[in-house]
């Protein structure tokens, strides 16, 4: 039988933290959330990664309590999104999850962000060495996303004052 090798999370901590500048990781609610924040010129940043350890009240569509698994989410491109998943699906109702044929439970698998997909997020549980191969470059395009996001509240911010 062969063995699948799973990512550690320290691994994609790294990763996100090291390899990406201008990270700034904050812990809340059961998940570490990634924001592009260069010298910390907002209070959060802008946000584009989090890796979520366990359900929230209104996040419990991967079983995130179950026994080792965690979560993977990235905020990419709408390109990005469309060229895994096709178009975008439509907001979920309050409580509710995104449409389509997903398992959100299914381990090593990208799929459209259970609650977030609408808004062009991915997500993926425990993904082993293969996935997290096609995982650093949609983590790369959502940093490049957040920096363009967080250039653009700069500009705003320096035309206010």
């Amino acid at each position: 039988m062969l063995q699948t090798k799973w990512i550690e999370i320290e691994l994609v901590h790294r990763f996100i933290t090291e390899k990406l500048e201008g990270v700034v990781p904050k812990e809340a609610w059961g998940e570490t959330s990634y924001f592009y924040n260069p010298d910390y010129l907002f209070e959060r940043g802008t946000y584009f990664a989090t890796i979520k350890k366990k359900d929230g009240a209104n996040d419990r569509a991967s079983q995130l309590d179950r026994e080792g698994v965690w979560r993977l989410n990235i905020g990419v491109s709408k390109g990005a999104f469309f060229e895994l998943f096709g178009p975008q699906p439509p907001r979920p109702r309050k409580g509710g999850v995104v449409e389509g044929a997903w398992d959100f439970m299914a381990l090593d698998q990208l799929t459209p962000h259970p609650i977030y997909g609408w808004m062009s997020w991915v997500s993926c549980l425990n993904p082993s060495t293969e996935t997290w191969e096609k995982c650093m470059p949609l983590l790369a395009d959502a940093h490049m996303r957040a920096q363009h996001n967080f250039q653009s509240r700069l500009r705003k911010l320096q035309r206010t004052k």
